[in-house]
């Protein structure tokens, strides 16, 4: 089923679910029922009424009964008034149809099933043959705010799962309870990867020393990627004035997302909340021509951004932010081979992850928006649209392009990845920016001598560490390859005698950076077997009797039921060369 038919097919049911609920309860107010990537949801105003979970069912059922009702949609255009006479006491439809009014478009109320809605359309023409009862389902009641605001009434919004089958929906129903298991935020406390503190503040996480060592091994994966790819690593302040924000546009277009601005010695100084103009005036602090460039400067940039406290989630969403982050000047020539490069090291990263399916989301300009949500340069949003799609393309990119989401400056591509069981995310991002450099005077003198402008890439493979790392928690469940496992060995001696030589293979893979906890004999070995397989470590070595006879250890492995018989160097050697490929 394509997805045009399927939305429609889920908006269908948004309508069937509305009739539903008035069955039930007469006096509720209607708002508003679209259709979303996993199925549907309505709006409605229950007055002082607060419906239980219990009443998904009894909705279900009205909806599966009603549906065979459902064979044939039909439509009228209407006036304004016949529109308010329709839905005379709704306030939330009344606003609707005012503003359709304003703005000069049709008003038409859809019917089925002896149901009547205002709607602009989007329907299976035969609901009652075309969806099947098994292939949806009410998923859960939330809050939301009319409109999305918070200073507007909040309702309640009843969500529905809705796919083409029911074998569709249990497999999508099947996937969520496995991406429960591997909620980021369960494993990372579990795991003791990262904690939150009312008293540090809501969003700024705190990394715990097993979460630290996930960081410390993807900045030390960046840092070697990018030095082998020509970056050099530069440092800026996590504050700024306020000119510098002015002078990049940041202020104006992304000032609701930065921090109150504090204000010192007669002057304002923002926390930073994006790297980008601290290495534009990095590059400025020198003189360059054309045979400097192409010129990559790269920081682990702390930012900050001020996030809405009901939009703050787990690591997905903070207000303190680790980004993997760079910038590259170059000249319109050498634009496309630097642009694919950036391309080509998110594919490498990849790999190292074992991310099997990805796509690139090319976002482009809108021409009407230009002024407003963009910089007023037709011209140029042609440009470099053009060389994007071109690399993208000669490439053999996966890629889907996507209207009116550039960034304000220039064409983005945000690197949408799947995890293993198949969750969407968004990652990273690799920007073109042919606006903001002239601003910020950023420039080169050419090989015929004339000043020149430099266009910038903006590129970011890992993200942040925050939003990665959730990710990679997800995606390996908690059992990371042992070059990211925040313990790769744990060493168990059976009894007390055994001891001294476990304490030695624990000294000896230390010595060789394995990152190694030693479990003595004080608890029971079953206890401690346990808690080496509950903390989804990669290895476990057993000392006993038998190891101590034969000059071996044991080494059970992650996921393996039997262990196996090696020498302590040998499993050195074999340790050692996982950490060193980076082996999945």
């Amino acid at each position: 089923m394509n997805r045009d038919i399927l939305s429609s097919l889920r908006h269908t049911l948004a309508h069937v679910l509305a009739q539903a609920v008035l069955e039930e309860y007469p006096n509720a107010q209607l708002t508003l029922g679209p259709a979303v990537d996993n199925g549907f949801y309505y709006d409605v105003d229950f007055g002082e009424t607060k419906i239980p979970e219990t009443d998904l069912k009894k909705f279900q059922t009205s909806m599966r009964k009603n549906l065979k009702k459902w064979t044939e949609f039909t439509h009228q255009e209407v006036s304004k008034e016949e529109a308010l006479a329709a839905f005379a006491g709704n306030p939330y439809k009344e606003e609707l149809i005012n503003e359709i009014a304003e703005r000069g478009e049709k008003i038409t109320l859809y019917t089925c099933g002896g149901f009547t809605d205002l709607c602009r359309g989007g329907h299976l023409e035969n609901p009652a043959a075309e969806i099947s009862t098994d292939s949806f389902k009410l998923d859960r009641i939330a809050g939301a705010y009319w409109r999305g605001s918070e200073a507007n009434k909040m309702l309640t919004r009843i969500y529905g799962l809705a796919f083409e089958s029911g074998e569709a929906l249990e497999a999508y129903i099947a996937q969520q309870e496995e991406a429960a298991k591997r909620d980021h935020r369960k494993l990372g406390t579990d795991m003791h990867l990262y904690a939150f503190s009312d008293f540090v503040g809501a969003g700024l996480p705190l990394w715990l020393p097993k979460g630290g060592v996930i960081v410390e091994e993807l900045e030390k994966l960046a840092k070697e990627t990018e030095f082998l790819a020509g970056y050099d690593r530069v440092k800026t302040p996590h504050i700024a004035k306020e000119s510098m924000y002015q002078t990049s546009g940041h202020l104006p277009y992304y000032e609701d997302s930065m921090y109150p601005p504090m204000e010192y010695e007669g002057g304002k100084y923002y926390l930073k909340a994006m790297n980008c103009p601290h290495h534009h005036a990095v590059f400025n602090a020198e003189s360059h021509s054309y045979k400097d460039l192409p010129i990559r400067l790269a920081e682990y940039g702390t930012c900050y951004r001020h996030e809405k406290s009901g939009e703050l989630f787990g690591l997905m969403r903070v207000r303190e932010l680790n980004m993997n982050d760079a910038h590259i000047y170059c000249t319109e020539e050498q634009f496309a081979d630097e642009f694919r490069a950036v391309n080509d090291m998110y594919i490498k990263y990849f790999q190292i992850f074992g991310v099997d399916k990805y796509v690139m989301r090319f976002s482009t300009h809108d021409p009407k928006r230009l002024g407003d949500k963009y910089v007023d340069e037709p011209e140029l949003w042609k440009k470099t649209e053009d060389m994007v799609r071109k690399v993208l393309i000669d490439s053999n990119i996966p890629y889907v392009e996507v209207p009116n989401e550039a960034a304000f400056y220039g064409p983005k591509i945000d690197v949408q990845v799947w995890s293993a069981i198949g969750r969407e995310f968004t990652l990273a991002t690799n920007q073109v920016d042919f606006a903001v450099p002239k601003r910020f005077g950023l420039t080169y003198t050419s090989k015929e001598g004339t000043v020149e402008t430099p266009l910038c890439i903006h590129r970011a493979p890992l993200g942040t560490h925050e939003r990665f790392i959730g990710f990679l928690i997800e995606h390996f469940a908690g059992n990371f390859p042992t070059w990211l496992a925040p313990v790769q060995v744990y060493v168990l001696p059976v009894r007390e005698n055994h001891e001294e030589l476990a304490q030695e293979i624990t000294k000896k893979l230390h010595n060789q950076f394995v990152r190694v906890e030693y479990l003595d004999s004080s608890d029971n070995l079953g206890k401690r077997i346990r808690k080496a397989k509950d903390s989804k470590t990669p290895y476990t070595i057993i000392i006993g009797d038998k190891d101590i006879e034969a000059g071996m250890i044991t080494i059970e492995t992650r996921g393996q039921e039997t262990g196996v018989q090696m020498t302590t160097e040998d499993f050195i050697e074999k340790i050692s060369k996982e950490i060193k490929d980076r082996s999945l």
